[in-house]
């Protein structure tokens, strides 16, 4: 039995790790040697969602049938759940991911800074994961990243693809889809100042 539990657990981390993985698709690091700010944006302009891969209109429709339908619920409810998923779209999941790069490098990543430099995050699939009482299912996200020039965005420098990175855990809105998002945009940043990055700054 002990056997068969290990095995299934080693197999449960390769898939994990295998789609847990960022790579630069085109580019380099190097450029970021010398910068002290980068400016950040955040895209979901053909996001899909779920394993089904549901536009965000089809998901939110679930959504607003899965909250109805539980007892005592109403209009006001989904209403109140709607509101705080367009708040997170629009500001906390960038907050979220910048809070993730911050923490792991002595460069500022902010939206609207007068960086020569902008990232561009673009979200192409989300899944929201779970939460059950006890246990819950981290978030994962899969977007495309590209630092193109400020002033011309046609420019781009470095393109990175984020396949699938696991969400952080534990934030304080983890019992809501939005919460458990957040902290796959948390963990996006911190994997985006990883090893290539450190060894830019080595040479």
């Amino acid at each position: 039995m002990k056997k068969v539990f290990l095995l299934f657990f080693a197999v449960i981390s390769m898939i994990t790790f295998a789609q847990n993985e960022m790579t630069i698709t085109s580019g380099s690091f190097d450029f970021i040697k010398n910068e002290t700010e980068i400016n950040v944006q955040l895209k979901f302009d053909n996001t899909l969602y779920q394993v089904e891969n549901l536009t965000e209109e089809q998901y939110l429709q679930n959504r607003k049938k899965d909250i109805l339908a539980k007892s005592g619920k109403t209009e006001a409810d989904w209403q109140k759940w709607s509101e705080e998923w367009g708040r997170f779209k629009s500001s906390e999941y960038l907050k979220y991911f910048m809070k993730g790069a911050n923490s792991k490098s002595k460069i500022v990543f902010e939206n609207e800074r007068p960086a020569k430099y902008t990232l561009i995050i673009d979200a192409q699939w989300i899944y929201a994961g779970w939460h059950g009482g006890i246990m819950g299912q981290e978030a994962k996200l899969t977007s495309i990243m590209k630092f193109v020039e400020t002033n011309d965005p046609s420019k781009v420098i470095l393109e990175l693809k984020a396949d699938k990175i696991l969400g952080k855990p534990q934030n304080k809105d983890f019992v809501m889809e939005y919460g458990r998002i957040a902290g796959a945009f948390e963990a996006t940043g911190k994997r985006l100042m990883g090893k290539e990055y450190k060894r830019a700054l080595r040479k």
